[in-house]
């Protein structure tokens, strides 16, 4: 019997070259766009961003073009809870999220997860950039870098289970994004030269702070910036404004470089510092979801990421309970922000990870 896969499709060149691919390979595929939002509902010009009608119809073209029953999802309301609730949150509570592991977690390999199973699909398949092996020995699914370091995606999917891993496909794993590109442009897809995209889908403008006060109708008081003493050195225009590291827009007048080294929503301040005092050689992490191993009965030496472009660092790991892991870099790392993700890797291979904390 032929097998049936769904195919996530943003509308962009990569999930519709791994839509071809799979029909290549023999599936019988149906194409997929996930609603998350309405763009004037927060601000964003109708054309703009991954959930736009011009992405939907560039998904739609392909679709027919390669002979895919197509349809549009509306996630908006779990989008909303557990996407961008978490996202405001988080940035009140003065930490920096990322999102598009929430997405991957709640949407992607979840609601659409499900969804495949009502069409009694085999797979669902995305256009990340990772791969995805079984072991012989443990039996277990491994999640693992893709082969185009540039590209590579793991780091946002550290939060996929065995479930998921058994039953979903990366087709573009394997490949650089130069073939990704002159495959669609073989093809003739309407979206073989688009761009990809850059910054948080629903924060088009990177402004952060103006996003969450437009979206909440809130206005997030100002406070004192401080020193790593305690003394004040000016005001800040609202803790949903700065993270971690950050140096840019302060507007404060120093004989030397300040970047933001705490932000504590407590007392609403923000501490600035210097460049060292921003390095720290160990973090903890919750929400921890392992891929590898079933759990970590000894530390473990590992690679490990704090942020997507972060070049990974050697680490031990060790795991207290069922929900936390402690890292210990071998030389201390900068800017090891609050409510990002932590990702260990054992060679290629995808350990697990969780929030720091």
């Amino acid at each position: 019997m032929q097998k049936k896969a769904l195919i996530a499709m943003s509308g962009g060149v990569d999930s519709s070259v791994a839509a071809f691919l799979m029909r290549e390979a023999g599936y019988e595929c149906i194409g997929a766009t996930m609603k998350l939002f309405q763009n004037e509902d927060i601000g964003i010009p109708r054309e703009h961003s991954c959930c736009s009608l011009e992405d939907v119809e560039d998904a739609r073209s392909v679709a027919f073009s390669l002979g895919m029953p197509y349809y549009v999802f509306n996630f908006a309301e779990r989008f909303g809870e557990e996407v961008i609730a978490n996202f405001i949150s988080a940035y009140e509570n003065g930490r920096t999220p990322n999102p598009c592991i929430d997405c991957n977690r709640y949407l992607k390999f979840e609601k659409l997860f499900l969804r495949a199973k009502e069409l009694s699909c085999d797979c669902v398949v995305t256009g990340h950039y990772a791969r995805i092996e079984c072991d012989d020995v443990s039996g277990r699914y491994l999640l693992k870098r893709g082969a185009d370091g540039t590209k590579d995606q793991s780091y946002v999917l550290y939060s996929m289970t065995q479930e998921q891993l058994a039953h979903v496909q990366f087709p573009l794993g394997g490949m650089p994004k130069s073939e990704v590109r002159r495959i669609a442009e073989e093809q003739g897809f309407i979206n073989a030269k688009k761009a990809d995209s850059q910054d948080i889908c629903f924060v088009q403008s990177g402004k952060y702070g103006d996003f969450i006060e437009s979206y909440t109708g809130k206005k997030y008081p100002e406070g004192d910036f401080i020193d790593t003493d305690g003394n004040v050195l000016g005001r800040h225009r609202g803790i949903i404004r700065y993270t971690i590291g950050q140096r840019k827009g302060l507007g404060i007048a120093a004989d030397r470089p300040l970047y933001v080294v705490k932000i504590n929503s407590a007392d609403n301040t923000v501490t600035l510092g210097s460049n060292e005092d921003l390095f720290s050689a160990a973090l903890t992490a919750r929400d921890i979801n392992l891929i590898s191993v079933r759990r970590m009965d000894a530390p473990m030496r590992v690679q490990a990421k704090v942020r997507y472009r972060h070049v990974p660092q050697w680490a031990t790991v060790t795991q207290s309970d069922e929900d936390t892991i402690h890292v210990v870099f071998d030389e201390p790392q900068r800017a090891i922000t609050a409510g990002q993700a932590v990702v260990l890797y054992d060679g290629d291979v995808v350990v697990g990870g969780g929030t720091i904390v």
